[in-house]
């Protein structure tokens, strides 16, 4: 299935097989840690010399995400960028593709911790530290309930790493959208300590849902 229908906070949403969320009672489609510009900045600051299409190909999701969902609004929920100056260092052509993928919709690059400057002004939309309507989107978890990102869950799965959302009672914590993004799986003690019972949605050809944390017995 390409989605997992759940709720989260009186919310119907679907957790989409590439990662992306979306709120179809809003239209609203949202992401989490695109990255864009990481192979630039790994370059930049003398790191592991990478072949530069990592934009590109979360770009390709991100647009067919669009095309299949149709959203009034794209919602980017921090670290949009490796850092602001990756983000100021888009080739003209990706931002021209960013604002053709924005014509007729609000697009909203909340801050997070790769990115908290101003966007880039080739680019489209509006920045936001965090939003609160109907639910909180927020980049990193906070005072729950809220929706958020920086984490980068992943989920082992008959021995293959794939990443997840990680539902619990406070917090809906996205997966990294970007490419060349690592992860953090479920089991770590950060994110058990944010959702120490829920559901790990894993993502790849089909979105499958995988209860994680145990019920203490009596």
């Amino acid at each position: 299935m390409t989605f997992h229908p759940f709720d989260f906070e009186g919310q119907a949403l679907q957790a989409r097989a590439t990662g992306a969320l979306f709120w179809p009672e809003r239209r609203w489609l949202i992401v989490a840690d695109l990255h864009l510009g990481k192979s630039e900045r790994m370059a930049r600051r003398g790191g592991a010399l990478l072949p530069p299409y990592e934009t590109l190909e979360t770009l390709d999701r991100l647009q067919a995400e669009i095309a299949a969902t149709d959203p009034a609004v794209v919602v980017s929920l921090g670290d949009g960028f490796d850092d602001d100056a990756a983000g100021r260092a888009l080739p003209d052509d990706v931002c021209d593709r960013l604002r053709t993928m924005a014509q007729g919709r609000r697009w909203i690059w909340v801050s997070g911790n790769h990115d908290p400057g101003a966007i880039c002004p080739r680019l489209p939309g509006d920045t936001a530290a965090d939003l609160h309507d109907g639910l909180i989107l927020r980049h990193e978890a906070g005072q729950g309930p809220d929706v958020s990102g920086h984490y980068h869950p992943c989920i082992r799965l008959a021995g293959q790493r794939r990443r997840c959302f990680l539902v619990g009672r406070d917090h809906l914590i996205l997966p990294a959208f970007g490419a060349y993004t690592g992860g953090l799986e479920v089991t770590d003690r950060a994110l058990a300590a944010l959702v120490p019972q829920g559901l790990a949605i894993a993502c790849g050809t089909r979105a499958l849902p995988v209860p994680v944390g145990m019920r203490r017995r009596a």
